[in-house]
């Protein structure tokens, strides 16, 4: 049984009623004079809760005038759409290195009514963990970054700022018949991965990331420190899928490790329109979620240009947890039109198979060191949306769809197929409700150009295509996967309408496990403290906030040029 913490009012005798237009980038930007006036007691406040000298913790708290502060920014922008000059920047970021740390920030960052974003890894597609339209800290969990395997009990901790690559490599050191199913990019972060779900290419095999939590620890809205026992299964089911910076912030997971074989195959085949992609693309619906488990075959389908003209290429790129003539010979007789030959095929460990996935060429003869690189600061400019397919695409749809990307030009798809243990588990076991579905769809495109008449086009591509699927993906809701965070899905200013504008969005990630989120949510949170542009709501009932009342503000965009007229009310309860 949920039940809804004490609540404590204020009472002031007046309010104001406050009329303006800004620039969205203004809101964001107190003064130099109080933006130190705000650190100043910012760090009095947090030298009072983790009881260290001011002179302590200098090295984890930046204003905006310390030298280190647009290093220690950037270093975790993983979308270079939102560091550029004009995007709106923090007044303070914390880096914390100790759980104490943490709830000193929660509790601080409350008492001087600042919103706060938590940032794990910096992966987050929109960058809702690092930007705001608001006033705003970052607590930047990067240095919370433990990985502690212990192979007799099959189990794992992961701080939620250490990176998958991190986590791979610790397991690696430990044992070569042991894995975790998890991403394949080995910069993300555990804390926004899990607690968005997670997956990887063992998803066939084993499931999701959250299906192998076991344990975990969050700081709530009160700066407690919670283990899974002390906060309740309600709150840990939400974030163990449900995202965890709608709920407090989590510190990380412990999480049961899968036996992997000690050889791995993996391949990668192409075809072109030209060459039967059509047909393969077309026969893989039907093979990729329903092959054996072991198998998890990827589809990218990108235009390109070959021989100066324009077409289409579809690439499928597939670990198989076994050898490769079992595999060859599995797919010879279900999937022919890949044409998939032993010579296609690579054999190696496990870990080497993330290598390979990572785009390391020679696998096999690569330093496992790599994998402790965390590549700071070097984002390209990108964009991600996605969606979900319950029913195959028919022959025609994909001539479509071909024709189509190559009239766009640069915007590309990635199939991801789902069954095998995926569909066994319960729809409602964990907050993630995608789990009968064919494929998941993700769009991408990147560029390396620096333009926001570039970037507009290239997202004009992003919505144009999404909007000629419309037809062949699911629908009421449209689902969404919300570790693809796209805010062209619906932003919660968290006003009046916080409820109906975060059901929203909250239907397509969550389907109808967003009802069970919200009254978490309203519970755990009420005042509504840990929020960003998508996080669940609290239920209507639940109005008193401990920061400002917001307006009608627009979500920032550089290509956009947004500025906002708004009517702010400001006033404590």
């Amino acid at each position: 049984m949920l039940t809804t913490p004490p609540r404590t009012f204020v009472s002031v005798p007046f309010f104001f009623l406050l009329f303006f237009s800004l620039p969205l980038s203004s809101l964001s930007q107190p003064s130099p004079s109080s933006s130190n006036s705000v650190y100043n007691s910012f760090l009095k406040c947090f030298s009072e809760k983790t009881k260290s000298p001011q002179s302590q913790i200098t090295d984890n708290v930046f204003s905006q005038s310390n030298p280190s502060f647009s290093s220690v920014l950037r270093a975790y922008i993983r979308n270079a759409r939102f560091n550029t000059s004009s995007t709106p920047k923090p007044t303070i970021i914390i880096t914390p290195r100790s759980e104490s740390h943490v709830s000193a920030a929660v509790t601080c960052s409350k008492t001087l009514n600042f919103l706060l974003k938590i940032r794990s890894g910096g992966h987050d597609y929109d960058g809702l963990s690092y930007i705001s339209d608001k006033p705003f800290f970052i607590l930047d969990l990067s240095n919370i970054r433990d990985v502690s395997v212990d192979i007799a009990s099959n189990s794992a901790w992961l701080s939620a700022g250490a990176t998958l690559g991190e986590v791979y490599y610790r397991i690696w050191e430990k044992s070569k018949v042991h894995g975790f199913p998890a991403g394949v990019c080995p910069t993300v972060g555990v804390g926004g991965h899990l607690s968005g779900g997670g997956y990887g290419n063992m998803l066939r095999k084993f499931g999701l990331s959250v299906d192998y939590v076991e344990d975990a620890k969050i700081v709530d809205v009160n700066g407690r420190v919670l283990d899974r026992k002390s906060m309740g299964e309600d709150l840990f089911w939400a974030i163990t899928g449900g995202g965890g910076g709608s709920y407090g912030v989590v510190l990380g997971y412990k999480v049961k490790l899968v036996p992997v074989p000690p050889i791995v195959t993996v391949f990668r085949v192409e075809q072109y329109m030209d060459s039967g992609a059509v047909d393969m693309v077309y026969k893989w619906q039907s093979v990729g979620p329903k092959t054996d488990r072991n198998l998890f075959m990827r589809m990218l389908i990108q235009p390109v240009t070959r021989k100066k003209v324009k077409t289409v290429r579809a690439s499928v790129v597939a670990l198989f947890l076994g050898r490769a003539d079992e595999v060859v010979a599995l797919l010879r007789k279900e999937f022919p039109e890949l044409g998939l030959k032993k010579e296609n095929c690579t054999e190696m460990t496990w870990f080497q198979s993330a290598l390979w996935w990572d785009n390391r060429v020679n696998a096999t003869q690569v330093d496992p060191k790599v994998f402790l690189d965390r590549n700071l600061d070097t984002a390209s400019f990108g964009k991600r949306k996605s969606d979900y397919v319950a029913t195959a695409i028919p022959r025609n749809g994909i001539e479509s769809l071909f024709k189509k990307m190559i009239e766009l030009g640069k915007i590309g798809l990635v199939f991801n197929p789902y069954g095998g243990k995926m569909a066994e588990v319960a729809v409602n076991a964990t907050p993630f409700p995608h789990r009968n579905k064919l494929f998941k769809i993700q769009y991408s495109v990147n560029w390396k150009e620096n333009s926001a008449e570039i970037e507009k086009g290239y997202l004009n591509q992003a919505k144009v295509l999404y909007s000629f699927m419309t037809g062949f993906v699911s629908k009421n809701p449209r689902s969404a996967y919300f570790n693809y965070r796209d805010v062209d899905i619906g932003v919660n200013d968290h006003g009046v309408n916080s409820y109906k504008e975060g059901e929203v969005y909250g239907r397509k990630y969550f389907g109808e496990n967003f009802d069970r989120l919200v009254k978490i949510k309203t519970a755990v949170d009420p005042g509504n403290f840990f929020r960003n542009e998508q996080s669940i709501p609290t239920l209507k009932n639940a109005k008193e906030t401990l920061l400002p009342e917001p307006g009608k503000a627009k979500r920032w965009s550089r290509a956009g040029g947004a500025t906002v007229v708004a009517t702010v009310v400001l006033h404590v309860f």
